[in-house]
Order: structure tokens, then sequence, then C-alpha cells
């Protein structure tokens, strides 16, 4: 005969002995308190007497005692025992006492100080995009196409028999054969070298970015992002306490001549150099040997973020940063994200030898090791080629998607709304004609005014230097259709009168 659950909750209460006011009266202060604070829903069944004299090692008859006064006090109804509850409609004074407690908190100052940095760090995700819209989302895969059936059974698979040391402890660095498996195929794709003992798995990208920027930079330390650039790494790298200095990026990349001259110091330089967020422009071979040479002059660390290399639709393969690196200066981080879906929440870097100790001696001091319940499942994934398939299906199909943005709003807008096609990625920016009479921050916010997420460009860049706008547009979790569809309802909202 299956066990009975009950809907009554865990009370947490102590009784003192030696106290002054009886058990009784304990009893029935503790839980009125608790209805008082809100831990005690209305509604919320209580213990049966018995079992609550059980677990307080106290006579029913206190806990009967101390339930007819909540009762008689209109704290709690129904018969006494297991029925018991908390009143869904509570006497009026407990009414007015809540109002008035709401009510000074919301006037009280806190107790405490609240750091600079908290209230810096809110300005860098107003141009991040929201998640209350899919249409024109830059970097949201499309979670349609993705192979949850197969997911599920390689899950239930492994966690149906698990090893039992994985339910207890966990490596720092991540789930060792997912580190073998994600280290092969960065060799085998992106020209990668290096060892599974270089590979530590996150919680996501942003955590590797964190980790980096807490390993390497020091409050004050120089360091170089992309102008424009992704303001998540700048944030990660500002809460670091770095002084940042935005670096131009032209048709070649980031500007290595600009960053010698106004920081050649500078401990860490940070790029994305095969699709450049948000321009997608491609880091040419001779920037990258020249950002290379720098480093290894200045002994400084390369943050290489490769976000969504695996979408390349035309041109030669491009290698990445890191497999020209002779001299250990490239820190490698990727993501899973934007290729399987967002909620997996785990990505990865490759660190230099040096820098395996550092990051994982942080990493224990903060966060302990990740977390394994989906690793085992990606290991599998990944080693049973459904990763490489998955990833082959998505880049013909996101393909086709990028053709058809540009050819909705070469079509639909008439030359007010264009966008150039690009060899690679998961967005586009569309620039804006004059004839519109619109700065890209006005036409995003009308964009949100119909429900769409289309990013301002200018957003995206930091202090000082020319700014170049347009609309940064994300195609790939939209299929044809949708495509089509809210490119009208894009220009629609640009054209509307205010």
């Amino acid at each position: 005969m299956p066990a009975r659950t009950t809907r009554s909750p865990l009370l947490s209460i102590t009784l003192d002995r030696h106290g002054a006011a009886s058990l009784q009266e304990q009893l029935y202060d503790r839980i009125r308190e608790a209805i008082l604070n809100g831990r005690l829903k209305p509604g919320s069944r209580l213990p049966a007497s018995r079992v609550l004299a059980s677990e307080l090692g106290v006579s029913r008859n206190t806990i009967l005692g101390g339930f007819e006064r909540l009762h008689s006090e209109g704290y709690i109804e129904g018969h006494m025992g297991a029925a018991t509850q908390v009143s869904m409609v509570l006497p009026e004074d407990l009414l007015s006492a809540r109002n008035r407690a709401a009510v000074h908190s919301h006037d009280t100052i806190p107790a405490g100080k609240i750091s600079n940095l908290s209230e810096r760090m809110g300005g860098f995700a107003s141009h991040r995009a929201d998640n209350s819209g899919r249409a024109f989302r830059p970097s949201l895969p499309d979670l349609r196409e993705f192979p949850f059936q197969l997911w599920s059974r390689t899950i239930a698979k492994f966690w149906r028999n698990p090893p039992p040391d994985l339910l207890t402890s966990g490596d720092y660095a991540g789930y060792p054969p997912l580190r073998r498996s994600i280290a092969g195929y960065l060799g085998a794709v992106r020209g990668l070298n290096c060892t599974p003992e270089q590979i530590i798995i996150t919680s996501g990208a942003q955590q590797a970015l964190d980790l980096i920027a807490r390993t390497v930079v020091d409050p004050g330390n120089d360091v170089w992002v992309e102008n424009p650039g992704y303001d998540g790494l700048s944030s990660t790298l500002v809460a670091a306490g770095a002084t940042l200095h935005h670096i131009p990026v032209d048709e070649q990349g980031l500007s290595v001549k600009y960053g010698c001259k106004v920081a050649p110091d500078a401990v860490l330089a940070a790029v994305t150099p095969s699709h450049q967020y948000p321009l997608g422009i491609t880091m040419s071979l001779a920037r990258r040997l020249e950002l290379l040479d720098w480093a290894t002059r200045q002994r400084a660390w390369i943050l290489e973020d490769d976000y969504d290399s695996e979408f390349r639709y035309g041109g030669k393969p491009l290698s990445a940063l890191q497999g020209l690196d002779k001299t250990a200066q490239v820190i490698y981080v990727g993501t899973f994200s934007k290729v399987l879906f967002p909620a997996l929440r785990l990505g990865y870097m490759v660190v230099p030898d040096a820098l395996i100790e550092p990051v994982l001696r942080l990493r224990r001091a903060i966060d302990d090791y990740p977390a394994l319940a989906l690793q085992p499942a990606l290991h599998s994934f990944i080693d049973g080629g459904q990763f490489a398939a998955h990833i082959r299906r998505l880049r013909g199909l996101y393909a086709r998607r990028q053709s058809v943005l540009v050819e909705a709003l070469q079509n639909s807008s008439h030359g007010l709304l264009s966008a150039q096609p690009s060899e690679a990625g998961m967005h586009l920016i569309a620039s804006l004609a004059p004839e519109l009479g619109l700065s890209d921050v006005e036409a995003s916010i009308r964009a949100a005014r119909v429900g769409l997420v289309a990013q301002p460009l200018s957003g995206f860049y930091g202090a000082g230097g020319v700014k170049t706008e347009g609309l940064v547009l994300g195609y790939a979790g939209l299929n044809e259709r949708e495509i089509e569809q809210n490119v009208k309802l894009l220009l629609t909202a640009m054209l509307a009168k205010n």
C-alpha cells in the first residue's frame, strides 16, 4: 500500500524548557509569529497534534491547548488534529499589522551600505536583449529544432544507474569525459592546441569570463575591449576592477596600433576574432599575428570569446586564434547555449597551463565544482555524433534564414532598412536610411512597442570615437515565414506616427 502524503508543513519550532513562559505559551507565540510573517500561508495545514507533540517532545495536551487559543483568536480553523489549517480569512487586526509592516518596509533605509559597483552595473544591461520577445533576438537558437526526445533519452540512460561517486562529489574542472570530448572537438573543428586538462567547464560563458577576469586582472589594470563590443564582457571586467580602454574595430578587426598608443601596458585584450560582436567582422590573419606579437612582448593575456563560430556559411573555414598561439598567451572561451539551448547553462574555457591552478583555486573559493546533472549527457551527445549532426543541420537552416532576412528587408522596406549578407553568425546589422528620420535608439523603442527586439548598434559603443547606427537583428530563432512577417511589422513600427 503506498504511503500517504501530507500537505502539512515542516514547522521549525524551538521550545525553551527553562524559559519563563510555559511551553504552551511558547507554542502559541511561535505559530502566531509564523502566520504573521507569512511563513505559514492562509490555508496551510498544520501537523496533527500527535505528530507535533512527538516532534517537540511535549504532551499532546500542550499542543491542544496552544491550538485552542490560536483557534479562538481566529488564526487557525477546522477540527483539531490533522485537519487544522491556517485561517483563510485572518483577523482584522492581523491584516492591519501586515499592512503597517509592508508600508514601513518600503519606507525604511537599507540597513547596510550598498556598493558603488552595484549601482554602476545597472547601466551595462541597458542595451542587452530582454527575454520578452523572440523576434530578432540575437544569438537565440531555434529551440523548436533541438532533438529533445533524443536528449531526454540520453539523460535517462545515464542517470538510471549513475556511478555513486558522481552523486556526492565532482571535479572542480568539470566531468572528465566531457572535457576529453570538448578537447577532441576543438582540436578537430576549431584547430585548437589543447589537452583535456586545460578544459574547465563553467556555468555558461559568462561565468568563464568572470573567472578569467578575476584571475588575471587586478584593480586599476588596463584592459583592451573592442569598440563596439559585448557589454556582458565589459561589465565583468569592470566588476574585477579593470580600467577599460575601448579600442576601435576596423575592417580587419581590433586596432592593435590604437591599443598600443592609448594603453601599451594593458594586461589583457578581450576580442571576438572569428565573428566580431556585434559588427560581424572577421579578424584578418595579419591582425591576429600583430595581436599575438603584442601579447608576447608585453606578457599580456588575450581573451578569445568564440561565441558562435559553429555557424559559418561561406568562405574558408577559420581556425581559432588560440591555434596560432605559440607562447601560451590566449585564453579561449566557448559556450553550448547558442548551439543547443540557453537554459543548458554550460560553457567552457581553455586556459594555458600556467592558469589552470590559479583559475581552479579561485573557482574552489567561490563556486565549488560545476553542476554535474547534464554534463554526462552532453558528453554522450558529442561522442555519439549527435552534436555534430545537429550543428550541420542548423548551419544549413540558419544560412537560408539569413538570406530570407536580407531579401525581406530589401523587398518590404524599399531601401529604408537594409542589411548585407554575412559569412557567419546568427544576426545581421540593418542600416537605417536617412529618409526614416530616426536614430537607431528611437527605432529600437518603436520596435519594442510592437513586441520586437531590435537592439540599437550605437548602444554597443563605449565612450569616445564615432558611433555607427543600425539595428542588430537576430534571425536564427525564426522560421522563414516569421522573418517575413516580422520584417513587415518592424517597418510598420518605423513608419508609425508618434
